[in-house]
């Protein structure tokens, strides 16, 4: 039987402590992020969003330690960036990648990030041709983004799924972890909806993590919605910024 903790991660065999994940782990991650969000540099307007994004909960729930190298897919703008890059440290260091095509989305703001934060490097490549060397990762995180991989802005691919998780893979170190985040789609929906609702169904993103080597090795329900219909875009004003997502974890 799964349980759920206060973070609402289930463990996918029981007990997390199965894979070197502790509460004291735990108690540890959530410092360094706590500490990360309160920085003094910390744009107070970002600070203002951290109870919908619940960024102390996602990362601790990942585990993230001080000393980490991190690949940050899809960084947008950086609001994670900002906090990853603050949580490992100087002895850590954050790859912060968005594929070319976003450049008209994220403007300068990625460019200005970047030069603010000295242990942060922009990654501009699509998914399926990632920058960082084989196994030099120990954590990818992907927040709200692997859908992206059915987007085609303006007819332009962002990368194959399966050489992209495959791509993931390869980045990862031994025990290296991947976080993926994203908006729920119903169950039986195609891959397709990641182009058109901005959502996936879970059991694609499992499937393909699976496919390419990586172990789920727990999920949370932070950020279930119960009312959320799964059926509109994730920008209809109706539910964006509410919508229902999953939280997995997965250990190369």
């Amino acid at each position: 039987m799964s349980n759920i903790n206060k973070f609402g991660l289930v463990s996918v065999l029981g007990t997390v402590a199965v894979f070197g994940f502790t509460a004291a782990n735990a108690q540890s991650s959530a410092d360094l992020v706590a500490a990360a969000l309160n920085h003094s540099d910390r744009p107070s307007e970002e600070a203002e969003d951290d109870g919908r994004r619940m960024p102390l909960e996602v990362l601790s729930f990942a585990g993230i330690e001080a000393g980490m190298d991190v690949l940050e897919l899809e960084a947008g703008g950086g609001w994670y960036t900002e906090i990853l890059a603050r949580t490992v440290g100087s002895n850590g260091m954050v790859y912060m990648q968005n594929p070319p095509a976003f450049e008209g989305f994220t403007g300068d703001a990625d460019d200005n990030r970047a030069a603010s934060l000295s242990n942060v490097t922009l990654s501009t490549t699509n998914f399926d041709e990632l920058e960082p060397g084989n196994g030099s990762i120990d954590l990818v995180t992907w927040i709200l983004g692997p859908h992206e991989l059915w987007f085609e802005p303006q007819g332009v691919s962002l990368g194959d799924p399966e050489q992209s998780f495959t791509e993931i893979a390869r980045v990862l170190k031994p025990g290296g972890r991947f976080l993926a985040v994203d908006h729920h789609a119903e169950a039986d929906a195609g891959p397709e909806v990641g182009g058109t609702l901005h959502r996936i169904p879970e059991p694609i993103i499992r499937d393909y993590a699976e496919a390419a080597g990586l172990t789920l090795i727990r999920s949370s329900n932070l950020h279930l919605n119960g009312d959320d219909p799964l059926t509109n875009g994730v920008f209809d004003p109706s539910i964006q910024g509410q919508t229902s997502k999953f939280v997995l974890l997965f250990e190369k």
